[in-house]
This record gives structure tokens, C-alpha cells and sequence, in this order.
């Protein structure tokens, strides 16, 4: 929370009291207490976009099962094939699950990729936030998400809204729970996290609401004086003009009003559903639903990419009744979000991806469920401009590895960054040590949807 307090035992020759201390805390950033005129003093050099590009990428946290999702086996014997049958799309000639009955309709609008390759078996979302392993270039930090990239290149559409946001709860396997890392991009690129104190930071306290402060021109008076002591003792960053834009955040309901979803109609919210009850959540994160809804709306508002965890996929056990109860809510509101960004016009504008970190073994377990199977996995993309209406790829009969056009995850994190307005390749980034970084290992952007 915003606080200004006053202690008269530590006074100044300026009346400024030591106590007297602004307090723009972390804001969610994750990284220890970061100042906000610094994650705003990061984003100056960017220039301004237009029109406003941006990506929601959601995490299906544990592995989904490519078989009983897009890529149905039903010419496998029993014991690989599963419960589910494939129901036709709005696309002749592709099938997918029957728990997907909203995204079949929808179908030319998404690209499904069938055969990706190139995951490092890790059980986390870092793969997908980046493209990369954790261990890449993890003795100066690690590689940048795609959010904090995309915060550090393009910077803020308004300076009142963060343009990275991680609607990711926290769960008790917290890697699943990765918002996006800022890598060796520094803490100031992190993603806004609007839960917790996040939130408390936004809103300014009771004293200052009550008229102590409620003019800026004096806030900002006493952050001069703020200033002078540290400039004297060298224990804060010098606060300058990037002070002011911080107060925008502070003071501007935009954000505010993003994450409001009561603002939304009864009929809006019933399309994309609550997700509840949680199911199979265990230690990951639940189906909420009503986080896809968040995310077009602070989109919408101006944020450029926005990240969540939807479930836990992580079946090795009930593989079934957990897709069916995943699968179902998931069904209901990414077809919701997808409808909702074209009916507002912004679905050429905006990316949705939907993946996971790897796929689940073609054979069932003694438990009814799947395994890890870092071999192959699946994905579903819409928006950004793409070509819809289309599938990418396949497996072998069985599902266990692809059969045609391997997709890697940097080819996919290439398109992301392509659709975003920023070519991944002609566009490193800078490394602490001075080097240039390659957002992408040698791989082009999807020439199947460009």
C-alpha cells in the first residue's frame, strides 16, 4: 500500500520527518521490494505500438494429454486409444475431443499443432514463459519471458497499466505457478501480479484518502525531500520524473477498473463460466475460468501480455474424469474469450495460446491415467493475424512421437514474438555483461500461418 507517515523523533533541516517514507512496494513483482519509478525508468527507450498487439498465454500447468485432446488415436489398440471419441469441427477433415464441442465450432479461427518437439521434460511453465530451459544462461539470471521481453522492447501502452501481468495463483508445486520470469532482464521487467499485496499497492491508504494528500503537487513536494536524503546518503535510488509517471499507476483507476469484474455483464461472465468447482486441483492451479475474462480486459485496458495457469493436468492417475472436468471448463471459456476478442474486433490483434510442458504417454497406467511424455506434445493457438482453420503437423498411430512437421516450442515462441510486432531474430536483447542475446535459436516464426 501507498503510505505516508509521520514520526516527529527524525527530522530533516527540510521538516521532512525520516518516517515520511513512500512506499511503493513490490507491487507482486516477486523479486523483493522493487520500486515502481524503477520498472517505469526501465521502460522509457520503448516506443509506443499502434495499433496495440499483445499475447494471453495460458498455461495448461502439468502436461495435457495431446491423445485425448487434439490428436485422438482412435485406430490405436484399447489400452493406448482411451475413452474418448473425435467429434467433427466447423473445419471439415479435423477432429478433435468431444470435450470440445465450443472450440470445434470455432475451429477457423485456431490453429491446432499436433507435433511439438523440443521439450526438456521439466515440470514447470519455464519452457513455455520463455522457449528456452531453466538452464540456459542461468549464471546471469536466466532467459527473459516473452512478457518481460515484450516489456522491455515495446514498453507500456499507458503508462497507467503494467504491460506484463501474471494472473497466475500460487500453487503448492510452485513452479506451475510461474508467471514469467524476467531472467537476467532484472526484477524490473517483472510481471505485475494483481493479488495479495499487489492489489493493496494500488490503492492508496485511508490517511492520504482523507485529504492529508490529496493534492500531488505536495506528494510529489515531499518525494523532493525524499529525494535529497537519498541523494545525501546514497541508500535509494534517486527518484526523478519517472516518480510521476508512477503515480499515474497509483492514482488512475484503469487498472483498477480492468480487474473489476463486476463491471462486466451477468451475460458476459456467464459465457466464460466460474470454472468451479475445482476439481482435481491438488497442488496446482484451479480452472479458473474467470481469468480468461480478466485477461481480455486487461488487454483491453492496455497491457501487452498476460499469463496464467488454468488447472492441473498432471494425470497419472483418473486421466479421464480429469479431462472430462478440465477439458469441459476449459472448453467453455477459451471458446468464450476467442468469440468475445472477435466481437470487439481485437482478435487480429491478440494472441491465445493454449500448452502445456509436455505430452502424456501413449499407454494407460494401472490408475486409469497418462504419464510424462516429454517426447511430443500439442498446442492451440487463435488471433494475432494468423491463418485459422488449420492443422499443424501429426503423430504415429500410437502418439508417441511426430510423425510429420515437428513444430519446436522457439518456433512457436517465434510466431508469438512475431505476432507481437517484434522479429525475433534481428531483435537481441542485452545481457548484463553487454552481449547481444538472441530471443530465438535459429528458428522462424510458423511460415504455415504468416
Amino acid at each position: 500500500m501507498m503510505t505516508l507517515t509521520n514520526d516527529e523523533r527524525f527530522q530533516f533541516c527540510d521538516q521532512l520527518t525520516r518516517r515520511n517514507v513512500l512506499k511503493i512496494g513490490a507491487l507482486g513483482f516477486g523479486f523483493g521490494t522493487l520500486g515502481l519509478p524503477d520498472l517505469l525508468r526501465a521502460e522509457a527507450p520503448a516506443n509506443k505500438k499502434s495499433p496495440h498487439k499483445a499475447l494471453i498465454n495460458i498455461f495448461l500447468g502439468g502436461g495435457p494429454p495431446h491423445q485425448d485432446m487434439w490428436d485422438l488415436k482412435m485406430n490405436a489398440p484399447v489400452e493406448i486409444r482411451g475413452e474418448f471419441s473425435p467429434i467433427s469441427t466447423k473445419i471439415p477433415g479435423i477432429q478433435i475431443g468431444e470435450v470440445f464441442p465450443r472450440i470445434a465450432r470455432v475451429m477457423e479461427k485456431c490453429v491446432v499443432i499436433r507435433s511439438v518437439v523440443g521439450s526438456v521434460g521439466a515440470h514447470d511453465a519455464y519452457q513455455c514463459m520463455t522457449g528456452w530451459s531453466a538452464r540456459d544462461l542461468a549464471f546471469i539470471g536466466g532467459r527473459p519471458s516473452l512478457g518481460a521481453v515484450t516489456a522491455k522492447v515495446l514498453g507500456p501502452v499507458d503508462r497507467a497499466v503494467p504491460p506484463f501481468v501474471g494472473l497466475t495463483e500460487t500453487t503448492r508445486h510452485v513452479p506451475w505457478s510461474d508467471a514469467g520470469a524476467p531472467g537476467f532482464l532484472g526484477a524490473s521487467q517483472s510481471a505485475f501480479k494483481p493479488e495479495g499485496p499487489g492489489m493493496a499497492d494500488m490503492i492508496p491508504s485511508a490517511n492520504i484518502a482523507g485529504g492529508r494528500l490529496t493534492n500531488r503537487k505536495e506528494l510529489l513536494a515531499s518525494l523532493d525531500g525524499l529525494k535529497r536524503e537519498a541523494d545525501h546518503t546514497g541508500k535509494m535510488v534517486a527518484m526523478d520524473a519517472f516518480t510521476s509517471s508512477a503515480f499515474n499507476v497509483l492514482t488512475s483507476s484503469k487498472l483498477v477498473d480492468a480487474l473489476d469484474l463486476s463491471k462486466e455483464s451477468p451475460e458476459v461472465r456467464a459465457r466464460y463460466g466460474t470454472g468451479q468447482p475445482y476439481n482435481y486441483q491438488y497442488d496446482g492451479a484451479p480452472t479458473a475460468n474467470e481469468q480468461l475474462l480478466l485477461a481480455r480486459r486487461l488487454v483491453e485496458a492496455g497491457v501487452r501480455c498476460v499469463s496464467l495457469t488454468f488447472g492441473r493436468w498432471d494425470s497419472h492417475g483418473q486421466n479421464f474424469n480429469l479431462v472430462r472436468d478440465h477439458g469441459t471448463k476449459l472448453d467453455q471459456c477459451l471458446s468464450a474469450l476467442i468469440e468475445d476478442l472477435e466481437h470487439r474486433g481485437m482478435l487480429d490483434d491478440v494472441t491465445v495460446i493454449a500448452w502445456g510442458e509436455f505430452g502424456r504417454t501413449p499407454r494407460i497406467n494401472k490408475d486409469a491415467g497418462r504419464d510424462h511424455w516429454p517426447q511430443v506434445s500439442c498446442a492451440l493457438m487463435a488471433g494475432g493475424g494468423m491463418k485459422g482453420g488449420q492443422v499443424i503437423g501429426s503423430t504415429n498411430r500410437l502418439g508417441e512421437n511426430a510423425e510429420t512437421r515437428p513444430v519446436h516450442f522457439q518456433e512457436i515462441v517465434a510466431t508469438l514474438y512475431r505476432n507481437l510486432g517484434i522479429n525475433p531474430l534481428s531483435k537481441p536483447i542485452i545481457d548484463p555483461a553487454g552481449r547481444p542475446q538472441p530471443l530465438v535459436e535459429n528458428y522462424l516464426p510458423l511460415p504455415e500461418v504468416v
